[in-house]
């Protein structure tokens, strides 16, 4: 299969420091890349610039034949990306929270099979604030079943999960990749990605000296 999804010589600086350098990858529909490595080591930074959310200091990252920064908007479109903290809005209900991010793509379709998906079809009423961490989480990760995206990009998503979920977020994944959709993740939990391709980004860690001489 041709690759889709690429980067190409990304380097990152950021907080004052190097976090990583001439780190490339690819990803084929249906492929998975499983991002590795200890705090700090800059895998929530790569999730976020994979996603477009921050620019990186070099290189290139590239969707098919172009660089996702010459259309940032269609990027967009292309992708999910579920970080640390959850999307729920506390005023809205679980059903409108959803729906909220299914309608800017431009449906409503999927929602009660999302719902259903994650066991929270009898939370549909319930608004956000009145929700459990575990609850919000999977509310969060409904929205990527409700509205279709090719590239999921998952920053710890088990994250408050009880086992029984986590069950069904792995059959989720499986279905998303027998379609052609691609995963990105930063995980401690397996996910069922045994054939997934690791990046660990201690291998692209770069020291540089600082001098003060030049202040």
């Amino acid at each position: 299969m041709s690759t889709q999804f690429s980067g190409t010589d990304l380097a990152c600086f950021r907080g004052g420091r190097m976090v990583f350098a001439g780190l490339s990858f690819g990803l084929a529909p249906g492929g998975a890349l499983l991002l590795k490595g200890p705090n700090g080591s800059g895998k929530s930074t790569l999730l976020r610039i994979m996603a477009g959310l921050l620019q990186p200091l070099d290189g290139s990252l590239r969707w098919h034949d172009g660089t996702i920064h010459d259309e940032p908007e269609s990027h967009f479109q292309w992708l999910h990306y579920v970080g640390h903290h959850d999307a729920v809005k506390p005023v809205l209900t679980v059903a409108e929270n959803v729906s909220f991010w299914a309608a800017m793509r431009g449906t409503h379709a999927q929602l009660d099979s999302a719902l259903d998906a994650f066991d929270i079809s009898h939370l549909r009423d319930v608004p956000g604030r009145f929700l459990s961490a575990g609850q919000k989480r999977r509310v969060n990760l409904a929205r990527v079943l409700a509205a279709p995206a090719p590239l999921w990009l998952l920053d710890e998503p088990t994250t408050a999960l009880d086992v029984a979920t986590v069950a069904r977020f792995e059959q989720a994944l499986a279905d998303h990749r027998k379609t052609g959709g691609m995963v990105v993740a930063s995980t401690h939990t397996a996910l069922g990605l045994d054939d997934a391709v690791t990046l660990n980004l201690d291998e692209f860690h770069v020291e540089m000296a600082f001098d003060d001489s030049i202040y």
